[in-house]
């Protein structure tokens, strides 16, 4: 397999990376598998949608095949990201042996307990588990020789540092470990410093998460009107597979609700949702689905190919929540298109995202005389 047999790496791991569609090294991949592979610490800086899970799981995987035990621990903020990297462990794992356990909140532990004690080399977690496993007894990390720390910037803003600080003191000392980032805030380096050794860095973009190949537009709406705005965007652009933001649950409860009245294939994600929904809804949406609506639950991290648009049915608080959010299209170097709601009061939020997300956002004029809202 050209560009991957350059890495020198295990033939049944080269015949899982051919199985899971990957044709060339991404930038990230060539840049972090050789460093990763020659043992070295490493701290990487790239975009979400760059490749980076494949990055560190394709050295862990071919430095530990037939080796038992726990050797790998990956942790991650969210259930969502945290059972998307184990997807892609246990599709490059597989021909090598290796057997992946996803732990995570929210649902029942007895379940997760039994698939360690059956056996595990790769525990792919969300820190609240993590920690809840290792204070059971049931976590042993003895033998670990990998820590990934990945959506650093996202666990700093989660609040999950000091659990992670207590799970990093479990781990044996003599371990490598990586850290992960679309932006690295001086929080992440001081972090990075605690837990590293002669580490290696690797900078693959700047520090910020907007990406580039986005047609960023807006257009003004007076509230009562947002519904008509929406749909009059579906039917002029016709995006193809959509994200619609909302702020509030109720909110896309209610654009929910609007586009399956008009026949509109839409599925729905949200805080309020069980686990097991939630995980029905995404793959819906990924399989079959045109349109998602969710709140920020969904605005980080998800790896979903094929997002022709993001819309925000409200303009985002932060600068960086839009940029987190149209960060779920325009992946792997694809274009996608981002477009804004905006009430006459809010205008201001559109010029403070122009300037601090240091994107260019053009006003559209959409007719709205479609009835029955």
């Amino acid at each position: 397999m050209k560009g991957f047999e350059e890495f020198n790496l295990r033939n049944e791991l080269i015949e899982s990376i051919r199985g899971t569609g990957y044709s060339e090294p991404t930038e990230v991949q060539s840049m972090a598998i050789p460093i990763a592979l020659a043992g070295s610490d490493l701290v990487v800086r790239s975009k979400t949608g760059s490749g980076k899970t494949a990055a560190y799981l394709i050295p862990i995987i071919n430095n530990t095949a037939k080796e038992k035990g726990i050797r790998a621990l990956i942790l991650l903020p969210t259930r969502e990201l945290a059972v998307q990297v184990a997807k892609v462990s246990e599709a490059l794992g597989k021909r090598s042996g290796i057997r992946t356990v996803v732990v995570y909140g929210g649902v029942s532990i007895n379940k997760q307990i039994e698939l360690i004690l059956r056996g595990a080399n790769i525990i792919v977690g969300t820190p609240g588990r993590t920690l809840d496993l290792i204070d059971r007894g049931i976590l042993n990390f003895d033998k670990v020789s990998y820590f990934v720390l990945d959506e650093a910037d996202e666990m700093l803003d989660m609040g999950f540092i000091e659990d992670i600080k207590k799970i990093i003191n479990v781990l044996p000392v003599e371990r490598q470990s990586f850290l992960f980032s679309a932006t690295i805030p001086s929080e992440i380096i001081e972090l990075a410093k605690g837990f590293m050794h002669n580490e290696e860095i690797l900078f693959l973009s700047k520090d910020e998460v907007t990406v580039n190949g986005i047609d960023h537009n807006y257009a003004v709406s007076r509230r009562e009107r947002k519904l008509r705005t929406l749909f009059s965007y579906i039917d002029k652009y016709k995006p193809e597979k959509s994200i619609i933001f909302s702020r509030t649950k109720a909110g896309a409860n209610m654009i929910y609700e609007a586009l399956i009245n008009h026949g509109q294939d839409a599925v729905i994600m949200h805080g309020d949702l069980t686990q097991a929904q939630r995980e029905k809804a995404l793959y819906r949406f990924k399989n079959f689905g045109r349109f998602l609506v969710a709140t920020n639950v969904a605005a980080r991290g998800l790896d979903i190919g094929g997002i022709s648009d993001i819309i925000n049915y409200d303009v985002p608080d932060d600068p960086r929540v839009y940029v987190h959010r149209v960060g779920r299209t325009a992946r792997m170097g694809a274009a996608g298109r981002a477009f804004t709601i905006v009430e006459d009061r809010e205008i201001g939020s559109i010029d403070m995202i122009r300037h601090e997300a240091r994107v260019k956002m053009k006003e559209i004029h959409l007719e709205t005389t479609r009835k029955n809202f």
